[in-house]
């Protein structure tokens, strides 16, 4: 497994859990000096991203892309692939597939969270889920023309409730004609939702294709009071070689989060 740690570049998610935030440089620079094998990416759109100088700054840096997230197109331009609106949902397949695009240039995978959206009164859960399946496979082909998977993280209930447990993200995704989509398990998110977080991870098993190492408080890992034993255990079982990625909040502050996050990555894992 390796270790890597989220820069957000999205102002209005500033105070969110992401350990970076003073741009692109800095956190690169910050994730290298610590020892991080790689960096996962929030940009407020695809047009904020660079493919060629990226490349430049993770080659300078030694860094892998991890991931791409996708969250700015519902916390900047309030964009949900399931909204009712035609309009909405085509500009929030352009807005993702602008995302997917260059991460897969880059040689990483894109995120699809919040971007799920929520199912609104008046529309039906299966029409939410419809919604969502079409864009899903739509934005997974553009993903598998890169070589890359798609990634589809299932969020808590204060924040979505279209997917808030794994297995039925996962069964979910099966059904779909898209082989390179991989659920994201989230482990703050799953501690809220999830009976056990080692015996969801086995049953999700090679669908797992992202973790976020977060802790039950969403603090870095070590900050509250997960098990990771368990978790590490369980995703070894499944042959997981993938991220941990510290998707968490930047507390006490950024640095001391970073390198909490990687500290406890290497207790658990064994990695130097």
């Amino acid at each position: 497994m390796k270790s890597a740690v989220t820069i957000s570049l999205v102002a209005e998610a500033r105070g969110g859990p992401f350990v970076f935030w003073d741009g692109l440089e800095a956190g690169c620079a910050h994730a290298a000096a610590l020892g991080f094998d790689a960096v996962e990416i929030f940009p407020p759109g695809p047009e904020a991203l660079d493919p060629v100088a990226i490349r430049a700054l993770l080659d300078r840096h030694g860094l892998g892309l991890a991931a791409v997230g996708t969250g700015a197109g519902w916390v900047k331009h309030k964009l949900r692939l399931t909204d009712p609106d035609p309009a909405v949902r085509q500009r929030a397949r352009e807005f993702a597939g602008g995302v997917v695009a260059v991460a897969g240039a880059l040689g990483a995978p894109a995120i699809i969270g919040s971007m799920q959206g929520r199912c609104d009164p008046g529309t039906s859960r299966g029409q939410v889920l419809g919604w969502l399946g079409e864009a899903l496979q739509e934005l997974a082909a553009r993903a598998a023309v890169h070589g890359q998977a798609l990634l589809f993280e299932p969020l808590n209930r204060y924040e979505s409730d279209v997917f808030c447990r794994q297995l039925e993200a996962a069964q979910f995704l099966r059904d779909l004609a898209a082989p390179n989509l991989r659920v994201l398990c989230d482990l703050f998110h799953m501690n809220i939702e999830e009976k056990s977080l080692a015996d969801t991870l086995r049953a999700v098993g090679d669908r797992v294709g992202h973790v976020h190492w977060a802790d039950t408080n969403r603090h870095a890992v070590g900050f509250g009071h997960l098990e990771p034993a368990p978790v590490i255990a369980a995703l070894r079982e499944i042959g997981y070689t993938g991220y941990l990625s510290a998707e968490v909040l930047p507390l006490p502050d950024s640095v001391a989060a970073a390198r909490q996050s990687l500290e406890s990555f290497r207790q658990w894992t064994g990695r130097p």
